[in-house]
């Protein structure tokens, strides 16, 4: 099957002043695809999505969304979901939809039809007369989504979506995702936390410092990680775990203060138990290759 890439990147740089922001960044994302760009903060995304809107113009590089150079022409085919929640407090959400409508162009009955199918599509019909300082967080984060998508956007940016939500109103809005993709939007989702990306993402992309470090499906990166397994023990004498595991050719992470064995091969407890005879466990958690431990890796192995 082609490869249509609606947003396409190409040798992306950005510095201000001294501080280089963007380093040749590229990157291509298919039609219909969701795409998580992760990062710890002053990564570069922020960056790239003010170019990506037009807002920022780069040093060096081009973006195409839909074939099209970013230009005032791209405003029509993108739609942006920022992290602040950029609402008209006072008005309703019937009315906050109508005014972004008006802002691209749609008028009359066309702006009619869109304002219901998007209150129809975030699931805010009973609450289309009900004003925006109203609703609850999830509801406001709905709302915005709406806006991006008002006037039918080929690319949607979805920057930090769920940032603030309790775990409800992240689960229903992680459902409106995945039906946005099932109509053949096609998204580019930020994201701080990785279960949010391991869950939506077709293909996700680790940036640091301006540069794109890693890319792919999660099977893809799950490659990264030479193991099989991964362990957490809990023991009062950590040093001798270490030292077995270490003699035992495992190699030995660090996670949340957690003492974490990558395991070659996937061992049943006795196994486990046997490796380390004589030295006291207290127990014994048993976990898959996430994306944290990639994510972890990843961007440990390219420290300033």
């Amino acid at each position: 099957m082609p490869f249509f890439a609606v947003l396409k990147i190409s040798h992306l740089s950005k510095a201000y002043g001294n501080q280089v922001v963007l380093q040749d960044l590229n990157l291509a994302i298919a039609s219909g695809e969701i795409y998580g760009l992760l990062g710890p903060n002053g990564a570069g995304k922020t960056t790239t999505i003010n170019i990506l809107c037009n807002l920022l113009k780069p040093d060096r590089g081009t973006i195409e969304i839909n074939g099209v150079s970013v230009s005032a022409a791209t405003k029509r085919i993108l739609g942006v979901e920022p992290q602040e929640t950029l609402l008209y407090r006072q008005l309703t959400c019937t009315e906050n939809l109508q005014f972004f409508a008006s802002l691209y162009g749609l008028r009359g009955r066309q702006q009619q039809q869109r304002v219901q199918a998007c209150l129809a599509a975030v699931g805010l019909e009973k609450y289309a007369n009900r004003q925006a300082e109203r609703l609850s967080g999830g509801m406001q984060r709905r709302l915005s989504l709406a806006i991006a998508l008002i006037h039918q956007p080929k690319l949607l940016v979805l920057d930090e979506p769920t940032t603030g939500l309790d775990i409800e109103a992240r689960y229903q809005l992680w459902e409106l995702i995945r039906e946005l993709q099932q109509q053949g939007i096609t998204i580019l989702l930020t994201t701080h936390l990785l279960d949010e990306a391991e869950r939506l993402c077709d293909r996700i992309g680790i940036l640091k410092q301006g540069q794109l470090l890693v890319e792919g499906s999660l099977t893809e990166l799950r490659r990264l990680i030479p193991a099989q397994e991964i362990i957490v023990l809990q023991t009062p004498v950590p040093e001798q775990v270490r030292d077995r595991a270490q003699q035992l050719g495992f190699s030995v992470r660090h996670y949340g203060g957690e003492l974490a064995l990558w395991l070659p091969e996937v061992l049943d407890l006795k196994a486990i138990l046997a490796n380390f005879d004589g030295i006291s466990i207290d127990g014994i958690t048993r976990q898959p290759i996430r994306l944290e431990h990639i994510y972890l890796e990843v961007t440990q192995l390219h420290k300033e």
